[in-house]
């Protein structure tokens, strides 16, 4: 009788050292993904700083150039005038909180830069000028980065989305939902800047 009392005292005690390390496993696991997403999330967030960056330096030098080109032309019936709108609309839909709204006015502004070089054809006189033609570099080179920088969101993007549905991780996601679980809007590129980057990883 003593050693079957013996028997069952270890092998309880086994079984409560198993459940014990399985609790700390499945407490490991679940810490351990929790802050893999934060990391992704805060990457996300990064990413989208870096955006904002390049879209206000973007809009800055559309300002200096729309001062410069004024003494040129009529700045009232030029596109340029639309930019002033556009951002505005971006601003809004970013204070209200519509990021569809506002990757739908800053893309038309991106529309609009690609096409500053046909607008400056039709005034040589703007050509001539040193000023003009650095800022149209400016808004060109700024382009270039905001393009980069929208990929790399995307691909955060990507990262997180992939990661958040996986079979484990989604079960830790449902368990917090209001720190984990978000749904980020890809910005889209132009066809000419996705045929652009494809053409340079080609040369890569």
């Amino acid at each position: 009788m003593y050693l079957l009392f013996n028997y069952m005292g270890l092998s309880l005690m086994s079984i409560g050292y198993i459940l014990l390390i399985a609790a700390i496993f499945i407490a490991g696991f679940i810490v351990v993904t929790y802050n893999s997403l934060i990391a992704l999330i805060e990457a996300i967030r990064n990413n989208q700083k870096q955006i904002d960056i390049q879209l206000d330096r973007r809009f800055k030098v559309f300002e200096s150039l729309i001062n410069v080109v004024k003494k040129y032309m009529d700045y009232e019936q030029t596109t340029l005038k639309d930019v002033v709108a556009l951002r505005n609309q971006a601003q809004q839909a970013k204070a209200t909180g519509n990021e569809a709204a506002r990757i739908t006015a800053e893309n038309k502004i991106s529309d609009i830069a690609s096409k500053i070089n046909l607008v400056f054809e039709q005034y040589p006189q703007l050509k001539a000028n040193e000023n003009c033609m650095q800022l149209q570099e400016e808004i060109v080179t700024t382009e270039n980065k905001l393009a980069y920088a929208k990929q790399a969101l995307n691909d955060s993007i990507e990262r997180y989305n992939a990661n958040k549905k996986s079979f484990f991780t989604s079960m830790i996601v449902n368990l917090f939902q209001a720190k984990l679980n978000f749904d980020y809007p890809y910005w889209q590129l132009g066809e000419d800047k996705v045929a652009e980057q494809e053409k340079y990883t080609v040369k890569l």
